[in-house]
């Protein structure tokens, strides 16, 4: 009995770019006073993330960190009955199978340098960004360019392409709901009608983030 073929992997320049705006829209108020209620102390560590993530804090609502959960289900976590609406957004508004999904926050000043993401997850899914609080300084590299990602905004990002974010206000976070999907037809239509022209290129965002490799090594 001969085996099922994997499904092809997809091609994320192609899809995606660097990152693109979906055609798809949450409700940013609910979002942010949703994740704004979490006890303070599920904050308070990286959710196992490490790497170029050290200066984030990351609560996990699905899955687990690759450090700690490379061979753990895709469960949903504890955290996730205290957010409907993100289940919502990640069972409803977005037509595909969500995989681990997470809140990432980056503190003022902060930076996550940049990298890409390697191995088999990696490669078989679409990652998305849901911008929860942010401002005009939080500033998301990918391939060449910079993004403003704004609260409402649903975005897919080509983390196999060299990206990073500066977070460059002095007294502000900034956070994002961040959820890996299987790429479904649906969701593949919907990446061919999305916004792809929307980055600029930034010297100085470019130059600052690349100079933090040099600090880090």
């Amino acid at each position: 009995m001969s085996a099922v073929p994997a499904p092809p992997l997809p091609d994320k320049t192609a899809l995606i770019g660097g990152c693109a705006r979906l055609p798809l829209r949450c409700d940013a108020a609910r979002l942010r006073a949703e994740v704004e209620a979490l006890p303070a102390s599920l904050w308070e560590t990286r959710g196992g993330r490490v790497g170029p993530h050290d200066a984030a804090r990351a609560i996990f609502l699905r899955g687990y960190a690759p450090a700690e959960g490379r061979h753990m289900p895709l469960e949903d976590r504890e955290a996730l009955t205290l957010t409907p609406y993100v289940r919502q957004i990640i069972t409803q508004i977005v037509p595909a199978p969500p995989q681990r999904c997470l809140l990432a926050l980056l503190p003022a000043g902060a930076i996550v340098p940049p990298h890409q993401d390697h191995g088999p997850y990696f490669l078989k899914t679409i990652r998305i960004h849901v911008p929860v609080s942010t401002h005009d300084q939080a500033w998301m590299y990918c391939a060449g360019h910079v993004y403003r990602m704004l609260p409402g905004e649903i975005w897919a990002l080509n983390n196999s392409a060299m990206h990073a974010v500066w977070n460059a206000d002095a007294a502000l976070a900034r956070t994002h709901l961040i959820c890996d999907f299987l790429p479904t037809p649906a969701l593949v239509d919907l990446l061919g009608s999305a916004e792809r022209e929307l980055g600029v290129v930034n010297t100085e965002v470019e130059t600052r983030l690349f100079a933090e490799l040099g600090e880090t090594t």
